[in-house]
């Protein structure tokens, strides 16, 4: 009997086009001064549900389930504000905690438990750290110390309102925008 495979998902609010332009600029200078290109093999994004398998095939129902929750959430405004970090290994620019951005992470979750059978256990043992990564795990601790010593103060500011949730699949390089599910329009 043949395995089924799965492939890689996740859940992400993603900037605007320029404002993914200039944060893949910042990956791309990480990655050219500091020798860490990780972070370059994903658009910036915010993570809501990590990655986890799921059958390819089975992609639509997987689609369905995040759209009935889109459907449910309204667009998010998102204040990105300077630089933090997972020391030794990862350098993000901040997000603000709003209380729209942290009830909409745990709502997802739990859509995607009931709806799919989706359970982040990692995920649920720490707190939701909202955060756009710029230097990821292939940094080497010398290198995170040299460049945090230089990130760490260095300004930051941009806002925008995600309209839509992301669906990212991994195609065994890279992860590419698989879905945008719109979010309710703001109110007037």
């Amino acid at each position: 009997m043949a395995k089924a495979t799965a492939d890689r998902f996740f859940v992400a609010l993603l900037p605007p086009q320029p404002l993914q332009d200039e944060i893949t600029a910042i990956k791309q200078e990480i990655w050219q001064r500091f020798d860490s290109k990780a972070a370059l093999k994903s658009p910036p994004h915010i993570t809501l549900q990590p990655p986890f398998l799921w059958p390819l095939p089975e992609a639509p129902r997987l689609e369905d389930h995040l759209k009935a929750f889109a459907q449910t959430q309204p667009a998010v405004p998102i204040q990105l504000r300077g630089y933090s970090a997972f020391a030794p290994r990862v350098i993000y620019i901040d997000v603000a905690q709003t209380a729209q951005l942290m009830a909409m992470q745990p709502a997802i979750a739990a859509h995607l438990a009931e709806s799919c059978g989706l359970v982040d256990r990692v995920g649920k043992a720490r707190p939701f750290t909202p955060h756009l990564t710029v230097g990821f795990r292939d940094l080497s601790p010398a290198a995170f110390r040299q460049a945090w010593a230089e990130f760490e103060q260095r300004p930051f500011t941009a806002d925008f309102v995600a309209q839509a949730l992301a669906l990212l699949h991994h195609d065994g390089k890279v992860w590419q925008v698989f879905a945008e599910l719109p979010l309710q329009a703001p109110s007037p």
